[in-house]
């Protein structure tokens, strides 16, 4: 594996590996940090964050916050959060920045819905092309006022405070949406009720919990309805360990399936249930993954994870529900399938069209230059492996899921494979080649 530059972009070529091992942790799961930091900081008293994610996106929601007034000291392995309490946040004096990332602004907009000030918030080129309105739309009838480009894209300008408690049920299955709502609940004098169709991952409301807000969960004939109480004083998070991002980790356990004489341990990794639809969908096709001493760590549970290479047969449709769960894990699934000895249908995942990328789009364009056969659907795709597949030049379209995703395909193809766009990797896991190359030697 080597890495070239490629004007501001970089370039990764990668041939095919005869074998991986490797015993390792990786760095924190992002949806957990993101939460730890906006808790840590609107809970009283100082939180210590050990193993906070090292991506791109979670530094962009700590320097949100500093630009909020709050004092994050960083050090290695180690994040310092001073909480200024669920009123102690000030007005930034610039447009904040989100980055590439999705989760900080969307839940970041529910805090800040709820201050007595006006802010502005925005993301990159990416960020500005995804929907908002999604989240402004609850946010306004709870009292906000917000300005949007085109009513539905960043940047956004919010006029927070005095808002009102109310139930809402969202269109779409959304853990950001739902958490964007709870968030903007702590600033009400009410109860704040988001009513899930389709459940999804509960780290927002795990992480309540955690700081001491009055949370209830009710499961009904509509939906599990969960609602949190506002203007409640939230604790600190104190010492606190983020779990291994297992969205990470579904990199590395397909890497090991798919290569011969392979065997990685993946150390103190987030098993939360409503994010491990990828490990069930996996061994249900004879991955040979194991589950090793589970535990439970502020409220999430965790395990070491133990794959080996394996063969995989059966054939996968995965629809409904189930998509919401691994939605994020559809494109390193779509690498997967191209060595199982089936075929997987994948349909109702459009949401996979306003990610970083259009991801349906950049998975079939770069199966396709790999000499995969794979059929398009505008929620979906389907493709019967086992297939053989060509070194190619593959575009990440600034996407790291796609970046890593097609890195691994190339450990299985024939000749030598490029990332053009490597870089976006770093937006979720800057160590990623680099631990690559570690299981390789």
């Amino acid at each position: 594996m080597s890495v070239a530059p490629e004007s501001s972009r970089s370039v990764v070529k990668i041939t095919s590996a005869v074998s991986l091992r490797g015993d390792f942790h990786l760095p924190g799961d992002k949806s957990i940090s993101h939460r730890s930091a906006m808790f840590a900081a609107i809970g009283a008293g100082t939180s210590r964050l050990r193993n906070y994610s090292s991506a791109r996106d979670c530094q962009s929601t700590l320097d949100c916050l500093e630009a909020l007034g709050i004092v994050v000291k960083r050090e290695p392995g180690l994040i310092t959060v001073e909480g200024a309490g669920i009123d102690g946040l000030r007005a930034p004096t610039q447009m904040l920045d989100a980055g590439n990332s999705g989760t900080t602004i969307r839940l970041l907009s529910g805090i800040l819905a709820g201050q007595n000030f006006t802010s502005e918030i925005t993301g990159d080129e990416s960020i500005q092309r995804r929907p908002m309105k999604r989240i402004i739309e609850p946010l306004v009838a709870m009292g906000a006022r917000i300005e949007a480009r085109e009513s539905n894209f960043a940047p956004l300008t919010i006029h927070g405070g005095n808002l009102q408690a109310f139930t809402y049920t969202p269109p779409m299955a959304s853990a950001q949406v739902k958490s964007c709502v709870l968030l903007a609940g702590l600033f009400t004098d009410g109860k704040t009720t988001v009513i899930e169709k389709t459940p999804t991952r509960n780290h927002t409301e795990v992480m309540l919990r955690e700081v001491g807000a009055a949370l209830q969960i009710e499961t009904a004939a509509d939906g599990q309805h969960i609602s949190v109480a506002g203007r409640q004083p939230l604790k600190a998070l104190g010492d606190y360990t983020v779990a291994g991002d297992l969205s990470s980790a579904a990199f590395f356990l397909v890497a090991a399936l798919i290569t011969p004489d392979a065997e990685l341990r993946l150390r103190h990794i987030g098993v939360n249930p409503s994010r491990t639809a990828l490990l069930d969908v996996l061994t249900s096709i004879g991955a040979r993954i194991e589950v090793e001493n589970p535990r439970l760590a502020h409220g999430e549970p965790v395990s070491d994870l133990r794959v080996q290479s394996s063969t995989l047969r059966g054939d996968l449709e995965l629809s409904g529900a189930v998509i919401a769960n691994l939605i994020d894990e559809i494109p390193i699934l779509a690498v997967a399938a191209t060595q199982l000895d089936g075929t997987l249908t994948i349909r109702d995942a459009r949401e996979l069209r306003v990610k970083e990328s259009d991801r349906i789009r950049a998975i079939v364009d770069n199966l396709q230059k790999m000499g995969v056969v794979v059929e398009e659907f505008e929620d979906g795709l389907r493709l019967s492996g086992k297939q053989k597949l060509q070194g190619a030049a593959i575009e990440s379209y600034g996407d790291h899921r796609i970046a890593m995703a097609f890195a691994v395909a190339g450990l299985v193809a024939e000749g030598e494979t490029e990332i053009h766009g490597a870089e976006a990797a770093s937006v979720s896991l800057p160590e990623f080649y680099q631990l690559i190359a570690n299981c390789r030697a």
